[in-house]
């Protein structure tokens, strides 16, 4: 790791002796295994271990950000001399500058568990152990006859990174993170072959699903496809399950950017204080979760990592906001991207969530479609069931959910207790009434 901050610091130095005012130098080294098993037979083991260098140069008022995978000493002297001539010939950019230094303090003084030192002992035997269980226990599973294909994949990545800027801050960072799939392919009466997949990854390989686990889910879910058909076109309560959830909270964030506001792509421009969702929409960025995917003691930019609230009872609280674009905006820093998402959740599970909607549509994946980040309009294909008396009754497929983002959050009914694991976004069961869905 040593290394790693030693090429930085070097890095650095070298812009500055060439003539750069300030300079960003970011160092990372990655290896990572992956594994694709498919029917019976390993179809892809790969291996790569890369390294490299980002450096970010201010120069007379100019920037430039360049990066290099040579790392040999007289190669980085030639490559930083180059980078900074070449920053020389760009337009002036006053923004551009490394951040206040008083930005780097404060960090928290807590062990985020991010790496696990056991994937070093990690082998190919036991990476293939565990895909061919996946095979095994998705092929077990009731209505197996209808199962065309099975597909299993594992992988693990080991990380570390340093960071150095000349102004101050100096950070060093080790990670590994542990993946286990099953894709399932079905054969329906009528010629269609749906898919589903389940998925589990977690900082530490004890935190990952068991295979049997993870293989029998992705089949249960392809087998419940079967059959599945349009439901009719009606107003309805829309109960979204956690897994899927992701992808209306994924819509609803991205619009939260300084980048976004200050180029006028936000439908959340000038929202800051107002309620654009119900009272239950509450949420926190949080960074310092143990063994959280998102988690970070510093950002990309060297800033101290703090948690701060996003929504409160349905208000908007934060943006997120880099130094770079919030100089535009003449606003503070918070970080320019969100690390972990921290519900505010309600006290009943997803049977509960479905027993009190009664009729409804369950929510399990969204199909293509589009959110418009500018004004907020959405129309999103999506699959599940029908809910009938409470419970989930048969498939529906080739649905198409429409809206606008300032009215569906405002929608928001209910929120679940059980936030997804294997996504820093943490989203748990979301119920929203009165959701205009198109089918037949």
């Amino acid at each position: 790791m040593s290394d790693l901050l030693d090429i930085a610091r070097q890095a650095a130095r070298l812009a500055l002796s060439r003539g750069a005012d300030e300079a960003a130098a970011g160092s990372y080294r990655v290896r990572h295994v992956e594994l694709t098993w498919r029917d019976g037979k390993l179809e892809k083991v790969t291996e790569a271990t890369t390294r490299g260098l980002g450096l970010d140069l201010y120069v007379s008022g100019r920037y430039a950000s360049v990066s290099t995978s040579d790392l040999r000493p007289e190669a980085l002297n030639h490559f930083v001399g180059d980078s900074v001539a070449l920053a020389r010939t760009l337009a002036p950019d006053p923004y551009r500058r490394l951040p206040d230094p008083a930005l780097y303090s404060g960090q928290a003084e807590v062990d985020l568990e991010l790496e696990d030192r056991s994937q070093r002992e990690v082998d190919l035997s036991g990476r293939l152990l565990a895909v061919h269980t996946v095979e095994d226990a998705a092929r077990s599973v009731r209505g197996a006859e209808a199962i065309l294909s099975v597909t299993a994949g594992s992988s693990d990545t080991q990380g570390e990174s340093a960071l150095v800027h000349s102004n101050g801050f100096e950070g060093q960072r080790r990670s590994t993170d542990f993946w286990l799939s099953a894709e399932v392919t079905v054969k329906d009466p009528d010629g269609r072959r749906p898919e589903e997949y389940a998925a589990s990854g977690a900082r530490h390989q004890m935190d990952v699903e068991v295979p049997e686990v993870i293989g029998r889910r992705a089949a249960d879910r392809a087998v419940a496809r079967l059959g599945a058909a349009k439901g009719p076109s009606a107003l309805v309560t829309l109960v979204v399950d956690a897994r899927a959830a992701g992808r209306l909270v994924g819509a609803l964030f991205g619009p939260l950017s300084a980048a976004s506001l200050q180029q006028k792509r936000s439908f959340l421009d000038g929202k800051l204080g107002v309620p654009v969702g119900s009272s239950l929409l509450d949420v926190r960025d949080d960074p310092h979760v143990i063994r959280g995917l998102g988690s970070r003691l510093y950002d990309g930019e060297g800033l101290a990592a703090h948690g701060f609230p996003v929504f409160e009872a349905g208000i908007l609280r934060s943006y997120y906001v880099d130094t770079y674009y919030g100089r535009k905006l003449g606003v503070p820093p918070t970080t320019a991207r969100s690390s972990n998402l921290h519900w505010k959740l309600g006290d009943a599970a997803a049977p509960d969530l479905l027993r009190a909607a009664g009729e409804a549509i369950l929510v399990t994946g969204f199909l293509g479609g589009n959110s418009n980040s500018t004004t907020g309009d959405f129309s999103l294909g999506v699959r599940g069931f029908r809910v009938r008396s409470g419970q989930p009754a048969e498939p529906v497929g080739e649905m198409n959910v429409s809206g606008n983002h300032l009215e569906l959050w405002k929608r928001l009914a209910a929120v679940g207790n059980d936030p997804y694991r294997y996504s820093a976004l943490h989203t748990p069961t979301l119920v929203f009434e009165g959701v205009q869905v198109a089918g037949t």
